[in-house]
């Protein structure tokens, strides 16, 4: 899982160029600081996700567990290309939301369970609510 990430990471290079055309406050990071840190935070989630698997596998976590999960990783996976090959800002807006919305569900209902799960997802959280100001204000400053 790790690996794919990755793979789809390093495979959208264009975003580099495409985040050089946006117009960006003055808070925004460099290009250059995205792909480590979304390196590191891939990693994460893989654990994370691969754990949570293992254990609904063994039947000792409820299926209904991996849904907020998958659905992070999907919404996750769908924002490069809707901001960088489809340039549309609102729709990557709405995406990045659900990414957010999806990682506070899932660390809801995983803290009582796996605590070391939600802990290691902190940073994730602290990244993507970040990453959902920055889109916000992209969107509104391109609109």
């Amino acid at each position: 899982m790790t690996t794919t990430f990755s793979l789809f990471n390093s495979a959208n290079t264009s975003s580099s160029a495409g985040y050089a055309e946006l117009i960006k406050p003055s808070f925004a990071p460099p290009a250059y600081l995205f792909g480590p840190v979304w390196s590191v935070l891939y990693l994460v989630i893989a654990v994370s996700f691969g754990y949570v698997l293992v254990q609904v596998i063994k039947g000792r976590l409820p299926k209904a567990l991996l849904l907020p999960f998958g659905l992070n990783v999907l919404f996750n996976l769908a924002f490069t290309p809707i901001q960088f090959i489809l340039k549309n800002n609102a729709l990557a807006a709405l995406d990045i939301l659900a990414v957010l919305t999806t990682l506070v569900w899932l660390l809801v209902v995983i803290w009582h369970r796996v605590r070391w799960v939600a802990l290691v997802n902190l940073p994730y959280l602290a990244w993507v609510s970040f990453a959902t100001l920055l889109q916000l204000s992209i969107t509104w400053l391109n609109r």
